[in-house]
């Protein structure tokens, strides 16, 4: 047993292999190569020992399983176990409970690492290259798969594990390629970084159980064992090819070599002027040695990356998917120095056949170079990036006609993507937006009040849109958060997200992520819709039946805009005597009551009562001579959820249309009282003939103000409110959201404001629509102080004869000659009068039709085709026409635009 002791663990171990397989020392290379690797290989588990992750995972699939008190009682027995302190391993017991409570029936699509490949392939055939490229289309990322995973490939072919990457810090740096560090190297090298390249030792009880560097006992001649370490150089002083193989391993990971270190000068691996070696060695070496650059490329991006906070979850997922490509390339980097290291230990000192040269290394290391050009092309293209607009550049990188390059940026972009769809569906299923560093194309803005919560609280961050993500998939994204927010934080509606539209299965892992973009016209696009529909339906449905939307919607056509013909004409019979008066002696209170007695006599009364409240009377600045015309004007009342559609800016819109509407409705209330009076006042001045030419130019000239006023009528209410309501009412039944609604009434506003002539770039013709009617205001004036003066007239003639019909039958005499001249020289003035009120009438006539001539010529050249046609019918027997050679010059150019056209 002395003798035994004595001897090193490689010679025992050889001879383990000569007792098993029963053949000599020469014949067991392989089998002993294979032990090395075996017992060389780190068996230390590959998940994270933290309790609280397991125990987190464990409540995770309860509550996946809709199993939420045992996950509470869990939670309860675990943190008495924690108080009590009776179990030491309590991570390995939970660990083994998570372990057991898997379903073995579940398809696995777990993977091995491609060490464990090309550890396979290479006792089989040493010229064959390491599978390095040729990456699955979805990796084990979870910890549980990615346990496994590596324990079946170390159980299958020996090789180092090395341990999975946390997301708190860079990923270790393989420990492999210290063993045989020369010293001249590792004097440059920091002590941070030679503490990462530590070689990683088999797993004992203790950390004083770590051995030394392994010794061999060499299968070959009395030569080999003279001398069992390689040599650098022949004695021509060149160095060798397998000296610089060592070397090129170090460089692999970036760290200076003996001979081939980093020029700052070049930014690139050379080899140092003053060692001898031959131009094909060199050229190789420098080919070979692009691999360090782009690694130090990668791993200065990751690793300055990883602990900046503010690059976000986004930035961290893709510095996490970096370093897990650095892992697999050290793992294909720990094989190739594991065959370096037998090599050593068999005392090969030249390159023969089966060992490593750097001409099999250039073809081993083809696949990998490729996969870190491509990494570092990805670097520089998402420089200064973060978020959404990361995400972007990760898709748009992966648009190439290369399967494995396009593999490898899909797999990158499932891990990229995965904060991005966590905050999509947090949104869309809850109404959570928890964006600390700004990623998400979400916006939320804290200081804007509940009010104008759907207008301007939330809005997109179009630079953070994904590319895989379209314009209308993110509108829709936008409205489902936004519709949910809206129910809880305006309309008070408490009823939880999950009864509005079921929750689909999250992203919980990147591989998740992967499925979905893989189906982004499928999946994704089904559960973007499915939420949106419910979403939507649902608020509309609130509004509507607890907010009564349409109501109110329908209310603003009856009342504002005059379309309760009884209740605007009752009303107006109402003020006519109030609104007569000046503007400054009017209280609102008594218009209120009045407002509230032509509700009680018409059918308004049998409105909802929630409608007829909101209703009120509103009094407008007055101006020096205002009546009560003037300034008074329906208004109505609205807040809460219902303010969201009628805004302060669709409520001045309102009442600019109702003044103008009032002032029509005005003016035809005005030329039906002028016909009232002349129909009244026909007979009673027919004994005055000397009336009757005055007379008949007040009916021709009302006339022409009658047919004027109905034709506008005609076109305000039928051609724009009828037909633009009759959109509005279209669109809106057809509404799938909240904000087609919104987007319908402003377009119907937008309409009759245009159309009625009410925007900026209708002032003229709004301007001599006013003239109009200020000239039949005038023309009302005019004919009442006519009739007045004539009916006054009238009765002194009556009161004449009468007294002279009284006193002939008392037997007087009828009148006396005083009486009589009296009589004449009064009738005589009248008579004088009749001419004054003639050039009057005829002036007014004249500036009324002057007016409305300029009105039609700026009607004949308006770009809209109704305002046209409304020209042809207020000159449909081209009276207007006759007079005016401007307008036979616009409606001449407008029929031959017409005809040009046909």
């Amino acid at each position: 047993m002395a003798t035994l002791d004595q001897k090193s663990p490689n010679v025992l171990l050889q001879s383990l292999c000569c007792r098993i397989t029963g053949k000599s020392e020469a014949d067991v290379a392989q089998q002993f190569q294979y032990a090395v690797r075996v017992i060389g290989s780190n068996y230390a588990p590959s998940i994270e020992r933290d309790e609280f992750l397991v125990t987190e995972k464990i409540k995770k699939e309860l509550l996946k399983q809709r199993r939420d008190a045992d996950a509470a009682l869990f939670s309860e027995l675990h943190r008495k176990l924690q108080s009590q302190g009776v179990l030491k391993h309590r991570w390995s017991v939970l660990y083994l409970l998570l372990s057991l409570s898997e379903d073995p029936r579940k398809p696995s699509s777990r993977v091995g690492n491609y060490g464990a490949l090309f550890a396979q392939a290479l006792p089989r055939d040493a010229h064959s290259t390491p599978f390095y490229c040729a990456r699955p289309q979805s990796l084990a990322l979870s910890y549980g798969e990615r346990s496994s995973s590596l324990s079946a490939s170390i159980g299958t072919s020996g090789i180092s594990s090395l341990g999975v990457y946390t997301l708190n810090g860079p990923t270790p740096t393989p420990q492999s390629l210290l063993a045989g560090l020369p010293p001249q190297s590792g004097a440059g090298v920091p002590p941070s970084l030679v503490s990462r390249l530590a070689w990683a030792l088999p797993v004992s009880s203790s950390p004083s159980s770590a051995v030394g560097p392994v010794t061999v006992r060499p299968p070959l001649g009395p030569a080999a064992r003279s001398g069992r370490l390689r040599q650098d150089g022949d004695a021509t002083g060149e160095v060798s090819e397998v000296a610089l193989v060592r070397d090129i391993l170090y460089v692999f990971q970036g760290i200076d070599g003996k001979f081939v270190k980093m020029s700052n000068q070049e930014n690139c691996y050379r080899i140092d002027s003053k060692v001898l070696v031959s131009k094909s060695l060199k050229d190789t070496c420098s080919r070979l040695a692009e691999l360090g650059w782009l690694h130090n490329k990668v791993r200065k991006y990751t690793d300055a990356r990883s602990l900046d906070r503010a690059f976000g979850l986004v930035g961290q997922s893709f510095c996490a998917s970096l370093h897990q490509e650095l892992k697999e390339y050290y793992r294909l980097l720990s094989v190739l120095h594991s065959q370096l290291q037998v090599e050593d230990d068999q005392g090969v000192t030249i390159c023969t056949e089966n060992s490593l040269t750097l001409r099999r290394l250039l073809v081993w290391m083809y696949d990998p170079r490729v996969r870190l050009k491509t990494l570092a092309a990805l670097v520089d293209f998402c420089q200064g990036r973060k978020g959404g607009e990361l995400a972007s550049a990760v898709h748009a990188y992966g648009k190439t006609g290369d399967p494995q390059m396009r593999a490898l940026v899909q797999h990158i972009l499932s891990l990229v993507s995965h904060p991005i769809l966590n905050f999509l569906y947090r949104w869309i299923y809850d109404g959570e937006l928890e964006d600390t560093y700004h990623e998400f194309f979400v916006a939320s803005d804290p200081n804007v009040k509940t009010d104008r919560l759907w207008h301007v609280k939330y809005s997109l961050r179009k630079s953070m849109i994904p590319s895989f993500i379209t314009m209308d998939q993110a509108r829709k994204i936008l409205l489902i958060g936004k519709s949910i927010n809206f129910l809880h934080q305006v309309c008070q509606d408490r009823t939880p997200p999950g009864k509005i539209t079921p929750a689909s299965k999250f992203t919980d892992t990147p591989k998740d992520a992967a499925e979905l973009l893989s189906d982004l016209e499928g999946a994704f696009q089904e559960k973007i819709d499915a939420a949106y529909f419910d979403t939507s339906k649902y608020l509309l449905d609130v509004l509507n039946r607890n907010y009564l939307l349409l109501e109110h919607l329908q209310a603003m056509r009856r009342y504002l805009l005059l379309g309760q013909g009884d209740f605007i004409r009752h009303l107006m019979d109402l003020l006519k005597p109030e609104l007569a008066r000046p503007a400054t002696t009017l209280y609102q209170h008594n218009l209120t009551g009045i407002l509230e007695t032509a509700v009680r006599a018409t059918n308004a009364q049998y409105d909802n009562v929630e409608i007829l409240k909101r209703l009120d009377v509103r009094l407008l600045e007055v101006s020096p001579g205002d009546t009560g015309w003037d300034v008074f004007s329906l208004d109505y009342h609205v807040d809460g959820p219902i303010a969201t559609v009628f805004t302060r800016e669709c409520m001045g819109h309102y009442l600019r249309v109702f003044n103008f509407l009032w002032r029509a409705k005005r003016m035809e209330y005005t030329l039906t009282d002028i016909w009232k009076g002349q129909m009244c006042n026909a007979k009673l001045l027919k004994t005055m003939p000397e009336l009757s030419g005055v007379l008949h130019q007040c009916h021709i000239l009302a006339s022409e103000m009658v047919h004027f006023i109905h034709q506008m009528q005609y076109y305000i209410t039928f051609e724009v409110l009828e037909c633009s309501w009759d959109e509005l009412w279209n669109k809106v039944n057809q509404a799938q959201d909240l904000d087609h609604i919104i987007a319908a009434h402003e377009v119907f506003l937008d309409s009759i404001i245009s159309r009625c002539l009410l925007d900026n770039n209708s002032g003229s013709l709004l301007n001599q629509l006013r003239a109009i009617f200020d000239q039949i205001i005038e023309f009302q004036n005019a004919q009442d102080s006519l009739y007045r003066a004539a009916l006054e007239e009238l009765a002194l003639q009556l009161q004449f004869e009468k007294k002279k019909q009284q006193n002939e039958e008392e037997g007087q005499w009828g009148v006396t000659a005083e009486q009589e001249a009296e009589e004449k020289r009064r009738t005589r003035e009248f008579q004088e009068t009749i001419p004054k009120m003639c050039s009057q009438l005829r002036i007014l006539t004249h500036f009324y039709q002057s007016i409305v001539q300029q009105f039609l010529v700026l009607l004949t050249t308006s770009t809209d085709e109704s305002l046209r046609f409304l020209s042809f019918r207020l000159d449909f027997n081209e009276h207007y026409r006759a007079r005016e050679p401007r307008l036979r010059a616009s409606i001449g150019a407008t029929r031959g635009r017409r005809m040009s056209n046909i």
